[in-house]
């Protein structure tokens, strides 16, 4: 986010002397620049310039020299007998760059440096050091932390670092810096230009436009330095580049320190100073909004060419990183070694390492460029590298800038660098103005419901740089060439909502129809969540993007539909571009990552959207902007988005139950997934069959059960993963979790209102039925067999509850067997049973698991 010192802001804008940063957020925030923080130095306190008066190096036991030092603080100096402030103060140094008469910075006791780090005088080296002789670093004005601050080195004069200055307000250190948000539409508020700008907007002070071609800028120049451009096609038929402007300066001092006042505003805005030459291209870069690159002149070969990678091409950048380059990157190349053979950048994001400005450079290359916001957005995620000039680039930069730029920044060489500008410049122009807005006045206040006069929509419009034709409606407007985010009549109505004040549109809250509320489905929806809660889950919340990898760690076959996902066309990283087919595919991660920080019992469950694309392609026809389209198109866009249906899934790891003082903890089991999705099901009144399933990723073969309606709709799985799955995600052992379609779910409920059951009022009768089957039966057909058999005993329909509460296996029972303990719970709504209907229930259950699945009662 761009940073604004008041002081530089105040170049191009006409600012109250009292203006703060906190004010300047204020007026800014109005013409929607949202503050996003206040930067101060972190110093306070007494920080004055000091004269070095006498130094004596002192050779210490430890191997190191420390200078006794007399420094001079003007008025700050100790006071004489008669309480004249004439002695000067004797300070401890231990840094060696500074001598004799030379103009530094003193920290004197009460001062605070960042960190914080309170100065105070102590005694160390067997002097007593009243205060301290500062490094930039110490400061916060740079890395710098070995050589003191010599102000005379910085281009600071003696009649401006008398001793006892206030160095506060020399270096800087007192000013406010607003850092503020700018949203992408509005990338020439990345500039003090631009911010200048819309503070005069908001609060109507006078602005002068520094980006504006004077006569001697635009006039006739031979050609210079040979540029060509070899891009016509571009990507979508859109040009890479549509201007380039190179002026040769020679005999600078290019490598050597920039002004003092131009390092504290690149300090002060967030960057670090590093030469001259880089200096005043990012100088300009801040200033102006124009992005500069400076090439060593010595280092180039004519012509400069601007043109597409090859496939394979490699370039190193700045940043010493040899990249691969894409067919689709901008570059700009020069024909050293063969034509347009050396890269000397990526357009728009970083130049080359080899045309780099070194120690020895004197002449210079300029350049400013105009690039295609697309190519540079694409090239910067493509190499992972934003750079501040990609920053503005991919939002939009002025085209009629290069030329202004390039001038200003030659005249700033020349003036702190030496040297001179050749008479020659290339400027390869192949911009055209933008199609005027046919524009409706009556619009604004139709969209923002103001009543806006005619009068008022066209000075809006004049005020931010349009040029309004209203001879007829619509009018023809002509947008300035810094606002390429104006190409439609709601951008200009955007405009006049905005300078016209939002606090001026009414808040008109709509009256609430009675007798409306949440549908049924709104309701079950916040059921299940509710209730998944109230369980001991946590509810997160993941994103819906993954990356083959996620799929392949759930080992998941390859034939398997969840493998057929819809990739983005631009997601947000390379390494997850498809939309989730599986919720579990993302909450696993994010159980993952709980784990890794030390949660070892983990319950969260998430509700959210899978994306199911069918089989074959679902194209959606392309929409052209500003009109509604027919109906027939909205059709088609609509059959082709694919089905999304609501999933609900959760994840346990770790201990169910905590141990404590009642006892032993419990780890979670597949029982607990299964239970936890058949109450989800009891809540839309749903009745679900569960058997095992042995082909289910991401599940244990042996632990996963399938859910499905009594129709034979599967809604679910729920068990234990699979340990591979496990291992591949760094879960702890026996992880289970669930799965369920919630829209299906959904869909199998009843439409009726659930009925409530009448209380009986007589007492339970329990009977306990333990059954041995073989191991293969499945405990659900032998449930089913025991409901079915109460049910048809001769004391009618008296089952309220049937729960399984014991699995043996064992020699009792023989090999290849199990036995499955059944509690049963038997009331009458109408009498108290008796034992020998309870016995005759028992009974009934036996015969039916016997003829239904060969059980038989355990001895």
């Amino acid at each position: 986010m761009p940073r604004i010192p008041l002081t530089w802001l105040g170049d191009h804008v006409e600012l109250p002397a009292d203006l703060t940063a906190e004010q300047l957020a204020a007026d800014l925030v109005r013409v929607g620049l949202e503050e996003e923080a206040i930067h101060t130095s972190g110093v306070t306190g007494p920080l004055v310039v000091g004269q070095v008066l006498e130094l004596t190096p002192e050779p210490q036991k430890n191997g190191k020299t420390i200078n006794w030092c007399r420094v001079d603080v003007g008025a700050h100096n100790d006071l004489d007998d008669d309480g004249n402030p004439t002695v000067a103060r004797g300070i401890v140094c231990g840094a060696h760059n500074f001598g004799v008469g030379d103009r530094v910075v003193v920290a004197l006791p009460g001062a605070v440096l960042p960190g914080p780090f309170p100065i105070a005088a102590r005694k160390t080296y067997a002097h007593v050091s009243d205060g301290m002789i500062c490094s930039a670093r110490e400061l916060g004005l740079g890395e710098d932390h070995a050589g003191i601050i010599v102000l005379s080195r910085l281009g600071y004069g003696d009649d401006v670092t008398a001793p006892g200055t206030d160095a506060l307000r020399l270096l800087g250190l007192a000013d406010e810096v607003l850092e503020i948000n700018v949203t992408p539409d509005r990338g020439y508020c990345f500039a003090m230009r631009g911010v200048a700008r819309e503070y005069a907007h908001s609060t109507g002070a006078r602005f002068t436009d520094p980006g504006l071609a004077s006569d001697d800028v635009l006039r006739e120049r031979p050609a210079g330095f040979a540029v060509e451009i070899a891009d016509d096609a571009g990507i979508g038929g859109v040009p890479g580049c549509d201007r380039f402007v190179a002026q040769v300066v020679r005999g600078v001092r290019a490598s050597g320190p920039s002004p003092a006042w131009m390092q504290q505003r690149l300090t002060q805005a967030g960057m670090r100073p590093i030469s001259l030459a880089v200096d005043v291209t990012n100088y300009v870069m801040l200033d102006l909004g124009q992005p500069m690159h400076a090439y060593d002149l010595a280092t180039l070969t004519a012509p400069v060419v601007v043109r597409r990678a090859r496939p394979g091409e490699k370039a190193t950048t700045l940043d010493d990183v040899e990249r691969t380059l894409d067919p689709q990157d901008l570059l700009v190349t020069d024909s050293t070694g063969g034509h347009a053979a050396r890269v000397l950048g990526i357009a728009g994001v970083m130049g080359g390492a080899d045309s780099e400005v070194g120690e020895e450079t004197t002449d210079l290359l300029l350049e400013a460029a105009h690039f295609d916001p697309v190519s540079v957005a694409r090239s910067s995620r493509r190499h992972r590298l934003t750079s501040e000039a990609s920053k503005r680039f991919e939002r939009g930069v002025d085209p009629q800038l290069p030329r202004v730029a390039v001038a200003r920044a030659a005249a700033l060489l020349v003036e702190h660098g030496g040297g001179t500008v050749e008479d020659a410049l290339t400027d390869v122009d192949r911009t055209s103005a933008p199609e005027p807005v046919a524009f409706d006045p009556a619009q604004a206040g139709r969209l923002v419901g103001v009543p806006y006069t005619d009068d008022e929509v066209r000075a809006t419009l004049t005020e931010i740089g349009c040029t309004v034709e209203d001879a007829t409606t619509p009018w023809r407007v002509h947008v300035p060439s810094w606002r390429p985010d104006l190409v439609a009549g709601v951008d200009l109505v955007e405009e006049v909502a905005r300078l016209r004040g939002y606090d001026a549109i009414p808040s008109i809250v709509p009256s609430a129809p009675t007798g409306r509320g949440l549908t049924r489905d709104q309701r079950l929806r916040r059921a299940v969540a509710d209730t998944l809660a109230a369980s001991g889950l946590v509810e997160v919340l993941s994103y819906p993007f993954v990356g083959a990898e996620q799929l392949e760690a759930l080992g998941l076959p390859e034939d398997d539909e969840r493998r057929r996902a819809v990739r983005l066309v631009n997601p947000l990283a390379d390494g997850q571009p498809y939309m989730r087919t599986d919720l579990l595919v993302t909450l696993l991660e994010t159980a993952r990552r709980n784990v890794t920080r030390g949660t070892s019992d983990v319950g969260v469950f998430e509700l959210g959207l899978v994306t199911l694309p069918p089989a074959g392609p679902g194209v959606a026809p392309r929409l052209a902007g500003g009109v509604r389209p027919d109906d027939d198109t909205l059709a088609a866009l609509e059959a082709a988005v694919p089905p999304q249906p609501l999933h609900a899934a959760g994840v346990l790891a770790g201990l169910a139950e905590p141990a404590g003082v009642w006892g032993a903890g419990r780890r979670a089991d597949h029982g607990d997934a299964i239970a936890h999705v058949q109450h989800l099901a009891r809540l839309a009144g749903v009745e679900l069959a569960v058997t095992a399933d042995r082909e289910r990723a991401p599940f244990h073969p042996g632990r996963c059960a399938r859910l499905s309606t009594l129709d034979g709709v599967v809604v679910g799985h729920a068990g234990e993963l699979h340990p591979n799955v496990v291992t591949a995600l760094g879960l702890p052992a026996r992880t289970v979790a669930f799965e369920v379609d919630l829209s299906a779910l959904l869909a199998a409920s009843s439409a009726e209102p659930v009925q409530a059951v009448p209380v009986s009022t007589f007492p339970v009768a329990k009977e306990d039925v333990a059954l041995v089957v073989a191991d293969d039966v499945p405990a659900a057909d032998v449930l089913t067999a025991v409901r079915v058999g109460a049910a048809a005993s001769t004391a009618g329909d008296v089952l309220e509850d049937v729960r399984l509460f014991d699995v043996y296996v064992g020699d009792q029972v023989g090999p290849g067997r199990r036995s499955l303990a059944f509690a049963l719970r038997l009331r009458a709504p109408d009498r108290t049973l008796t034992a020998e209907e309870t016995a005759a229930v028992r009974h009934a259950v036996v015969a039916e698991a016997h003829a239904r699945v060969g059980a038989e009662l355990r001895a």
